[in-house]
């Protein structure tokens, strides 16, 4: 009997990548167990632990080598043809041209809900993206076709900006997440870099289009809680005009009891009235 073929430990890495990567795009994130992912690369369930504690840290993982793989800023570098502000332009359209990545973005959008998770995505972007975009709006700024005096603040801005339109960090619906994409295009407008299209929100509608059931629930639940906030305003509204109308026919019947006292009253002081008339014809 032929002894299984060892491999080095970077290969067996990159095996469990790839099978996690065919199957993710295949079955989807939410479908596929560990057990698929070591089937599918050959190897033992153990083999897989010996690299990745979770199948989210795959899916981490995964994102950044296809990142590496295709990476829009290398393909930009070189470019004598372009100026900073058309590199940036293009490692835009590149970047949302990535289908496959785009997949995989959309399998991790409810991942993120994990803080642990959610903090070591952001530490990437910070470490890795953050220099780049420096580096790409440093050249705009040589070359006159940026104008900004926020190249540091925009470059460790751009890294967090996907984590903000997402919903399932920050609670909100498509209207809410088009109104994000519109603010962002004016403040980096006003801040020297109008590079946001329209394409940005047909990207990010697409991802969360395209995001499991699980996240899509959460949209559900943000409109139902919406729509029962709506209702149980008018219910309160027609409760306080039901308190009014009371009010106002107890106000009616008020006013109508105090009619006929002053009426009496009206009557007792005229009586009053002729009894002093007399008094006061003895007093003169």
């Amino acid at each position: 009997m032929a002894r299984p073929v060892k491999k080095p430990p970077e290969q067996w890495r990159r095996e469990i990548l790839e099978a996690a990567k065919e199957l993710f795009l295949s079955k989807g994130y939410e479908e596929t167990a560990v057990t698929d992912i070591m089937e599918r690369a050959g190897g033992a369930k153990g083999m897989f632990y010996r690299f990745f504690q979770t199948k989210e840290e795959v899916l981490h993982a995964l994102g950044d080598q296809m990142f590496f793989e295709n990476n829009p800023f290398e393909a930009v570098r070189g470019r004598s043809d372009l100026n900073g502000m058309q590199k940036i332009r293009q490692v835009l359209a590149l970047d949302r041209a990535d289908e496959e990545r785009e997949k995989i973005s959309a399998q991790a959008v409810p991942v993120l809900k994990d803080p642990r998770i959610l903090a070591a995505a952001v530490e990437a972007n910070r470490r890795v993206l953050t220099p780049l975009w420096f580096e790409l709006i440093e050249e705009g700024r040589r070359d006159g076709s940026i104008r900004t005096a926020y190249a540091k603040e925009l470059s460790e801005l751009l890294p967090l900006v996907n984590f903000w339109l997402l919903p399932s960090v920050f609670p909100g619906d498509a209207e809410g997440i088009r109104h994000k994409c519109l603010f962002i295009a004016e403040v980096l407008s006003a801040m020297g870099l109008p590079i946001i299209e329209e394409g940005m929100y047909e990207r990010t509608e697409r991802i969360l289009g395209s995001a499991p059931s699980a996240e899509k629930a959460h949209f559900g639940e943000i409109h139902s809680m919406e729509e029962k906030q709506s209702i149980d305003e008018v219910q309160s509204i027609e409760e306080v005009q039901s308190i009014e109308e009371v009010q106002s026919i107890e106000e009616v019947h008020s006013l109508e009891e105090e009619q006929p006292m002053k009426k009496k009253h009206s009557i007792e002081g005229g009586c009053s009235l002729e009894e002093t008339h007399p008094m006061e014809e003895r007093r003169l």
